[in-house]
């Protein structure tokens, strides 16, 4: 890293300005989620198009992390920074003026290009500001405030969505994007990493490997799963991501160095993150049909009984991560990840047209309560594992867990979905629903499972004893 020691003020400025990049992203896949059942009213789509819409982001946004990361570190974070936020916001004005479900995943596939580079290179930035004593805690306040977006995304989307249209959720990311572009320019310090090659054959290969994975997913309850083109989408899907495997152990500079698996904190840092944000969108995305399409709420109806669930970061995690500080990251983390399963487990167990809003509004609370637990102590007990020049593609592997989680808990409930039930009315969507929620429920208790297997690092075992001698902003 380059770049002189950062003061005070300067330290506030990075927090504020990596929080307000993360905030922008992830209002746009809560609001999303809360504009979904419109837009497939509006564009004609069925469960799969408007899979897509969702998924296309997701793929391009993991399959994109580990390249922008490698990016960042040859040509400089702040400027990959700064480029992904550009790229994001044109997309995001792309995806407003789409007039068809086909332009809309081609522009949503360019937005998550552009959050690829964002999200990892905020982390990146944000940790290598910090020793690691007080990592937990700014890590912590960095979730919290992207947690005010979790928590207005439903509330804001679902007013736009019912107020103006659901075209106007893309058009809020521009003037904020611009800001933030303007904004990182001046304040953020610039850094560099180890240069290295760019794995582009490593891309390739587990991009079309998780394309082809979820294209068999979404088509096999309409062709059939012992199909010539399901068995064969499998088939195909598996010798690529065999074939990645084999190449990046033998690629000079690999997208995903396999030796940082050695590390068990790394490995089960990083399976835990598969399943808890698998199971945290998909469960957000069912929910939303649920009481949209099912009970008929309106969007800002919707909004508004789901904020117990999406405003828990914003109070929970810096206290969670400031905690974890203090008495280790496992504890923290592997409470919080028993209390989302618990709480998907009673929306699974309860969720009929007989039960009442408000006690499934309880559960969601329980299972966010858990996840703003694990949000600031997962990804820090990775970044934990490693040396602070492999930080920045730890935490690029780390969002691409992330990603790829949401992209396969996402296809395989909606294949569970529409194996049981449809959007044709009321009662199907219910019976769809509480299928797909307990497989919401099966990737939060893997999540639990794999967090307990967790050990702590010789770094956060040795962390304690060393002296905290920066100021930390207010």
């Amino acid at each position: 890293m380059t770049g002189k020691p950062a003061t005070s003020r300067a330290l506030r400025g990075i927090v504020g300005l990596t929080s307000t990049a993360y905030f922008m992203v992830v209002l746009d896949a809560v609001v999303v989620i809360t504009a979904l059942p419109r837009m497939q009213r509006d564009l004609h789509v069925g469960v799969s198009s408007l899979q897509w819409t969702v998924n296309a982001y997701g793929i391009a946004f993991a399959a994109g992390i580990i390249t922008a990361a490698a990016l960042g570190d040859r040509f400089g974070r702040r400027l990959i920074f700064n480029s992904g936020l550009a790229l994001f916001t044109l997309a995001s004005a792309a995806c407003a003026l789409a007039p068809n479900v086909s332009e809309l995943i081609a522009a949503r596939t360019v937005q998550g290009l552009g959050a690829a580079a964002v999200l990892p290179l905020s982390l990146t930035i944000l940790t290598t500001a910090f020793p690691p004593e007080k990592r937990g805690m700014i890590v912590g306040v960095y979730g919290g405030l992207a947690g005010l977006a979790v928590a207005l995304g439903p509330i804001v989307g679902g007013a736009i969505t019912e107020g103006i249209s659901w075209h106007w959720i893309f058009w809020i990311n521009v003037p904020i994007g611009l800001a933030a572009v303007l904004l990182g320019l001046r304040m953020l310090p610039e850094s560099h990493g180890a240069p290295e090659r760019l794995d582009l054959a490593g891309v390739s290969l587990v991009t079309a490997g998780v394309v082809a994975f979820v294209w068999a997913l979404t088509r096999a309850n309409d062709v059939g799963w012992a199909s010539a083109e399901i068995v064969g989408s499998l088939a195909v899907g598996c010798l690529l991501l065999a074939g990645f495997l084999w190449w990046e152990r033998r690629a000079t500079a690999p997208m995903v160095p396999l030796r940082l698996f050695a590390s068990r904190e790394f490995a089960m840092g990083n399976l835990t993150t598969y399943f808890l944000h698998g199971a945290t969108f998909a469960a957000a995305f069912f929910v939303t049909q649920e009481f949209q399409l099912a009970r008929g709420y309106s969007p800002l109806g919707t909004g508004l009984r789901l904020l117990p669930f999406f405003a828990t970061p914003m109070i929970v995690s810096p206290l969670a991560g400031a905690l974890s500080d203090r008495i280790g990251r496992r504890p923290i983390m592997v409470a919080g990840l028993a209390l989302q399963a618990l709480g998907y487990v009673w929306v699974a167990s309860r969720g009929s047209l007989a039960t009442s809003w408000i006690e499934l509004d309880v559960a969601l609370l329980v299972a966010g309560i858990g996840i703003s637990m694990a949000l600031p102590t997962v990804p820090t007990t990775v970044l934990d594992a490693v040396a602070p020049e492999e930080m920045g593609k730890a935490s690029g592997i780390n969002y691409m867990a992330q990603r790829f989680g949401t992209v396969f808990a996402l296809a395989i409930g909606s294949a569970v979905f529409a194996a049981h039930g449809h959007l044709g009315s009321p009662a199907a969507v219910t019976a769809g629903f509480r299928p797909a929620l307990w497989t919401c429920a099966c990737f939060a208790v893997l999540a639990a499972l794999s967090g307990i297997a967790i050990t702590s690092s010789r770094r956060e075992r040795s962390r304690k004893a060393e002296p905290a001698d920066l100021p930390i902003p207010a």
